[in-house]
């Protein structure tokens, strides 16, 4: 009974893995000056009610993941912190919050 238990753990370790990875890949293509959000990268890696999953999963991503790109669906950021390197790449923020949300939303279903 055991020995079932673990492979499940490991199982589900390794889905958690691959969730990640295919999070992080999608991130990494969205272009400087847009935004996405934790939703629509959810819906692109075929788990469309998990947006609170990319979060968690964009909490401990690499450096080389643009996590401050990735904002909440009513375009507020969820960091703080990560206002300073959207302004450097050109978006506006006025009170947590991404001025021209709309036109600066980059859905990764309708881009890729």
């Amino acid at each position: 009974m055991m020995q079932k238990k673990e492979a499940d753990l490991k199982q589900q370790f390794n889905m958690d893995e691959i969730f990640k990875q295919q999070v992080y890949e999608v991130a990494r293509l969205i272009p400087k000056g847009r935004v996405s959000t934790y939703g629509a990268i959810a819906k692109a890696v075929g788990y469309p009610n998990h947006s609170r999953h990319v979060g968690k999963a964009m909490g401990g991503c690499p450096k080389n993941v643009p996590a401050h790109r990735v904002i909440s669906s009513s375009g507020v950021l969820s960091v703080p912190e990560f206002q300073s390197k959207l302004e450097k790449e050109g978006i506006v923020v006025e009170n947590l919050r991404i001025k021209n949300f709309k036109k600066l939303f980059w859905d990764p279903l309708a881009e890729l």
